[in-house]
């Protein structure tokens, strides 16, 4: 084997930047000069995959691996001088990247290396957005404005609904970049948040192995709370049609046992491919609905008498997480954006994610100021056990059919929390196993298990909608998406920029977690008085609180 080979070769490997593990591999040294390599070929191959491992496992999972964060000065894209240590880097010596490297890394398009097979267009992808919102969230809205109070809320859904929007293009944005730089088409949003923190400080690079494990775990908490969600939706929506329009006296967990073996069968469905047309009737059927529950609310015309202004404080977090549970589809979000034709079109002033927030911040808005005007404190935790189903059948109709597309929409949940346990953690470990199969369906039944025995201890429906919205979206929609843009323009920023960002994205993050803690917090607390029959006021705070109004 020649030098002139080994050279082409590994200069082709490592795109004309070459490292060396030292012979006390305490230091990775970086160099390219291949006249260095001429002494020892085997030591050098040797050394030269041990590098490669070595970047393999600094680049993380689901990233380009010839990308290295290390190539590029903190503070700009432009090449750096050799043997300068970057601050935070130990034993790491950089090299010059050549400036044919650097114009490919400015010059790398992402939206222009996605292959889709089938793209959709921009206004295909507004709908996709506005249908994914109309769900048991909406409903709830007039519960929400009934512990907040209707100027309150009206507010309030407004700062929340900006403040998710404004996380949303923080997101895109730094998944972006790190696209770019990496040079990948598209990154899911736990591969952008490790890929995020390995291009941070010191301490963020310690917690990178670990970043996609927590998003994870949050996004199958969320999934499997929803999933929670829809089936106390449709056990009560069900079990009013019976009790109410057929006078069968019937509890909502017995509804819950009928619906059980269904759930079941309906997740044990591997292509979703085969959902597909009953999700197109559940869609249609939804639209019809919104269209009655409107009709009720304004049949007789929504008035503020007996209604408040503003709700107690002790009550402002349940509003909060109903509200995120309601607004925030981060989890969509990455997704629909890389199935588009011109991506480029989903952020922008004008582009499908402002217009289809702006949309559904307005019809929330509607949904919860005027059910609250309507129904008052007596807005059940989905306004369709409002409707008078005792003495109109149109109003079990509507009560029907959202149930039935509720009940679908639970496959589709499912299929999200199935995919993240099967093909992140449990299908890893039974490659090779011969009942693969049969395990992945025990995994599919267990799910809907654990979804129904939550609901079945715990049938509060508005309750679970808090809980669900503060305990995960304050973490996945505003506090992550925060922390992700800072380690991903920690070193690509100016001082005075850097130290901006951190003020503006600590706020954030601050929100969120109080978010989480005081949202997760008084929903628990909520769900424990409700099987309490004697609750005591945990302290004199809490008496206080109760008898404050959120306006003086």
């Amino acid at each position: 084997m020649t030098n002139n080979y080994l050279e082409n070769k590994i200069l082709k490997q490592f795109k004309k930047s070459i490292k060396i593990i030292s012979k006390n591999k305490k230091k990775v040294v970086m160099h390219k000069d291949c006249s260095l390599l001429e002494h020892n070929d085997l030591r050098r191959l040797e050394e030269n995959q041990e590098a490669e491992e070595w970047a393999r496992r600094q680049s993380g999972p689901m990233v380009n691996p010839s990308f290295e964060p290390d190539d590029f000065l903190p503070q700009s894209l432009s090449p750096v001088k050799d043997e300068k240590k970057r601050p935070g880097d130990k034993g790491i010596f950089l090299v010059n990247m050549k400036e044919k490297n650097l114009q490919e890394v400015e010059e790398y398009e992402p939206y222009d290396n996605r292959v889709v097979d089938h793209p959709t267009t921009n206004t295909e992808t507004l709908l996709h957005l506005l249908k994914g919102s109309l769900g048991t969230g909406i409903l709830a809205m007039p519960h929400a404005f009934a512990k907040s109070g209707y100027v309150v809320g009206t507010i309030g859904t407004f700062v929340i609904g900006v403040l998710c929007t404004y996380c949303i293009h923080v997101l895109m944005d730094s998944c972006y970049a790190l696209c770019k730089r990496r040079k990948v088409p598209s990154l899911t949003y736990t591969a952008a948040a490790e890929a995020a923190l390995l291009e941070g400080p010191d301490w963020c690079k310690v917690c990178a192995p670990y970043a996609a494990h927590v998003v994870n775990a949050f996004l199958l908490i969320y999934q499997i709370g929803t999933c929670c969600v829809y089936v106390v939706f449709v056990s009560e929506n069900i079990q009013y049609v019976m009790t109410n329009q057929f006078g069968i006296s019937v509890t909502v967990f017995e509804v819950m046992l009928w619906i059980l073996i269904p759930l079941i069968l309906i997740n044990w469905v591997r292509d979703l491919k085969y959902l597909a047309p009953f999700s197109a009737i559940a869609n249609a059927v939804t639209i019809v609905s919104f269209g009655i529950i409107l009709y009720y609310i304004f049949r007789e015309t929504p008035t503020i008498e007996g209604k408040v202004p503003a709700g107690k404080i002790s009550d402002f977090p349940l509003f909060f997480g109903t509200v995120l549970f309601a607004l925030e589809a981060i989890g969509v979000i990455l997704p629909l954006e890389n199935e588009m034709k011109t991506p480029k079109d989903f952020v922008g002033k004008f582009g499908v994610l402002n217009r289809a927030m702006i949309s559904i911040i307005i019809l929330y808005v509607g949904m919860g100021m005027f059910g609250y005007l309507q129904y008052g404190n007596e807005a059940a935790g989905s306004i369709t056990l409002n409707l008078p189903s005792k003495t109109e059948v149109l109003a079990s109709v509507v009560q029907c059919l959202l149930a039935f597309a509720i009940f679908i929409t639970h496959g589709l949940a499912c299929y999200v929390a199935i995919d993240i346990l099967w093909n992140e953690y449990i299908g890893n470990l039974l490659l090779n196993s011969s009942r693969r199969f049969i395990w992945e369906y025990i995994l599919r039944t267990v799910i809907v298990l654990v979804t129904f025995g939550i609901a079945a201890a715990v049938p509060e429906l508005d309750l679970f909608i808090s809980l669900f919205g503060a305990l995960c979206l304050s973490a996945l929609g505003l506090a992550f998406p925060a922390l992700i843009q800072t380690c991903t323009y920690w070193y690509y920023v100016s001082d005075s920029e850097r130290i901006r960002m951190i003020i503006k994205n600590s706020i954030v993050v601050v929100f969120g977690a109080l978010g989480l803690v005081v949202g997760t917090w008084t929903s628990l607390e909520g769900i424990i008085n409700k099987f309490s029959a004697h609750a005591p006021v945990l302290n004199a705070t809490d008496s206080i609180l109760n008898e404050t109004s959120l306006l003086p």
